[in-house]
């Protein structure tokens, strides 16, 4: 495989974009692989794959903030996160096989020494302290990077703790890489070890487009569920690379096809740099609907949210004058399951641009609320 972590390497770009768009990757860094980019047309300016890999001018646009989830408050230490009573993060990487364009987690490759985990006993420590935690999840970056002996190291104290009871590996390497799970035997036999009739372990993969479901990459992910791990697909909406409702269906629908769970479709979080990936909330809600009225039952379980500071937050309805949306899971438990009613704002891209007074929630918020209070 190789590897490319330069804008001028890339000869498929003229001189003058390479130049340009170095402008561009001296702020984002930019890492990508040969066999992605071979799934690029070239002759296409608006190619998705492109759109999701390759740099563009647009992410100088100085809208956003690098940690739009204000992920650090509820860091306990580097690379440890607890912002949902039962569920622990684990930022265990801080590469990826590709950096996509979207990225929420942007700040992870600017400082790689200061946003990952470093202190793994501590970690585990603090997991066996806090029995309500049953699920921990593996991000960064992609844990898919590590050798498997690496995450294996990681792993194994986990299945050591009797409350653990569900372990999440968030990825992107059945799209990005799928030769590094079928030349790994590795990696498999360790999925086969620790995900048990009792505890599995979950895949959660990040198709964003139909076109990154190759033969390789299907093939991937069979073995992955071969190895018993269950897969499940998480994809952010991305305006000029699935915002199309017939492009979205045929993703959902091949998804299903393969037995990877349709599990959230993302509002693109506002990180720095996002404004030209981002669909607003309204319109984005409408094309999940439109995209889900194409396919079967199996497929439509997918769910529209946005990872807000305050928790996970459902795009549950629309009317005229009035979005609906619903906490699927909030930070504070007592705020899950609560209902809002918000007054209709097609330009909004998040929950903030709802309401001035945001972060007084969940107290004194001037929308109607339902639930638990």
């Amino acid at each position: 495989m190789k590897y490319f972590t330069r804008i001028d390497q890339l000869d498929q770009l003229s001189q003058a974009e390479r130049t340009e768009l170095q402008r561009v990757t001296d702020k984002f860094p930019f890492r990508c692989n040969d066999y992605y980019l071979s799934l690029i047309d070239w002759n296409d300016p608006k190619d998705p794959i492109r759109a999701a890999i390759v740099p563009g001018l647009q992410e100088l646009d100085t809208w956003g903030r690098l940690d739009p989830s204000d992920e650090k408050t509820y860091c306990i230490m580097p690379g440890l996160e607890h912002k949902y009573r039962s569920t622990a993060l684990l930022l265990v990487s801080n590469v990826c096989d590709g950096i996509c364009r979207y990225c929420f987690r942007k700040r992870v490759f600017i400082t790689p020494q200061s946003e990952y985990l470093r202190a793994l006993p501590a970690a585990v420590e603090y997991i066996q302290q806090h029995d309500e935690i049953t699920n921990v999840l593996l991000t960064g970056g992609d844990p898919l990077v590590l050798k498997p002996s690496k995450l294996d190291d990681i792993i194994r104290p986990l299945r050591e703790i009797d409350h653990v009871q569900i372990i999440r590996i968030g990825t992107k390497m059945p799209a990005f890489n799928p030769a590094r799970i079928i030349e790994e035997p590795g990696l498999l036999e360790m999925i086969e070890k620790y995900s048990t009739d009792q505890k599995r372990l979950y895949v959660m993969t990040h198709f964003v487009h139909p076109r990154e479901l190759t033969e390789l990459a299907v093939r991937a992910v069979a073995l992955l569920q071969k190895a018993g791990a269950v897969v499940a697909n998480q994809a952010p909406l991305i305006k000029g690379v699935n915002d199309d409702p017939r492009v979205l269906a045929e993703l959902l629908a091949r998804l299903s096809f393969i037995g990877a769970v349709p599990y959230y479709v993302f509002q693109c979080r506002p990180a720095l740099g996002n404004r030209a990936y981002t669909i607003p909330v309204e319109q984005g809600y409408e094309i999940v609907e439109q995209a889900k009225a194409f396919v079967s039952g199996l497929a439509k379980r997918v769910r529209f949210v946005m990872s807000h500071s305050t928790g996970k937050v459902e795009v549950i309805g629309k009317t005229g004058d009035f979005v609906y949306f619903k906490y699927h899971r909030a930070a504070d438990d007592a705020d899950s399951g609560r209902f809002l009613a918000l007054a209709s704002n097609p330009d909004a891209c998040w929950l903030d641009d709802y309401t001035e007074t945001i972060s007084e929630y969940p107290a004194e918020l001037p929308y109607r609320s339902y639930g638990p209070q």
